[in-house]
């Protein structure tokens, strides 16, 4: 089984004006609605590719019923810890030319309920995977993922490790499956400035030498690279195609990257899935789904073999 945990999922609710104007009341020409979350992210797209995931985290209050009503699937088991006090955060996004966002901070995690999630990462067993994506709330202590994967290191889990400078740094005496950092994640975690394909080559070896076992580097517009475990270096373009919402892309990328590889054991196979829902996110409003990830596919190997 697949396991995703949200520590601070959202309704991430979306209104677009012709203008924003402050000190009035503007009206809106459309507004739409996501359930929000690194981990409820990947989730989704598993479940566009028909894998099976639980999602673990937190919610509270009736937003929280909505995320996790709005979420659950055929594919998609909801096993969050419910909280006592507060509501799962609502953030607003803004679209009027340019961009603001409003996020909301979340409701407050007591070490009791941190326990019981702690519980729950305790079933996992050898074969599972597990997936820690964003940053942890400051509601929450700051090694949280640490405790998450100490308690199943004896465990012959993979685990894939999404997270930004010193959290993805902490993680790596663990010797996780993946790390996906991007190239500005990697000048920063080295404080250097890494600019060439060789730059990128050598550091993500220098994060296998710390621990990680494959390193996906996600590169923009010019694409990803793979260094496996195995010493194999991989490389995946980018589709051409109108970007319309690069949020998500990343979680969109771990999910098909993830997916590949549980099908096929195949490295090349599974950087190219995880190239192409990425690309399927940012080709779409929301997520990617099963049919442009089909789509995409198709023409991701006419082109790129």
């Amino acid at each position: 089984m697949i396991y995703t945990i949200t520590l601070n999922p959202s309704i991430d609710y979306i209104v677009r004006l012709d203008k924003l104007t402050t000190g009035i009341t503007n009206r809106t020409t459309s507004e739409e609605y996501y359930y929000g979350g690194k981990g409820i992210n990947v989730s989704l797209v598993l479940a566009e590719l028909d894998l099976d995931s639980t999602a673990y985290g937190f919610v509270a209050g009736f937003t929280g019923k909505a995320i996790e009503n709005g979420i659950r699937n055929d594919h998609i088991i909801t096993d969050f810890i419910k909280l006592k006090e507060g509501i799962s955060r609502i953030n607003i996004k803004i679209k009027a030319g340019e961009e603001t966002e409003i996020n909301g901070q979340g409701p407050h995690i007591s070490e009791e309920e941190l326990e019981r999630l702690l519980q729950k990462i305790d079933r996992l067993s050898n074969g599972d995977t597990l997936i820690l994506a964003g940053s942890i709330p400051n509601t929450m202590p700051d090694d949280v993922y640490e405790r998450m994967m100490e308690r199943i290191k004896y465990k012959d889990v993979r685990i894939v490790v999404d997270a930004t400078k010193q959290l993805l740094v902490n993680s790596l005496k663990y010797k996780p499956f993946l790390i996906k950092p991007n190239r500005q994640e990697l000048s920063e975690i080295f404080n250097v400035e890494v600019k060439t394909e060789e730059d990128i080559e050598h550091y993500a070896k220098e994060l296998q030498k710390m621990g990680a076992r494959n390193v996906l580097i996600s590169l923009g517009g010019d694409g990803a690279m793979l260094i496996d475990e195995n010493g194999g270096k991989h490389k995946a373009g980018v589709l051409k195609e109108k970007v319309l919402n690069t949020v998500g892309s990343g979680d969109s990328m771990v999910a098909g990257f993830t997916a590949g590889y549980v099908k096929t054991g195949d490295y090349a196979y599974a950087l190219k899935l995880g190239s192409v829902c990425g690309n399927a996110t940012a080709f779409l409003p929301g997520l990617a789904t099963k049919e442009k990830i089909n789509e995409l596919l198709e023409k991701f190997e006419k082109e790129f073999g």
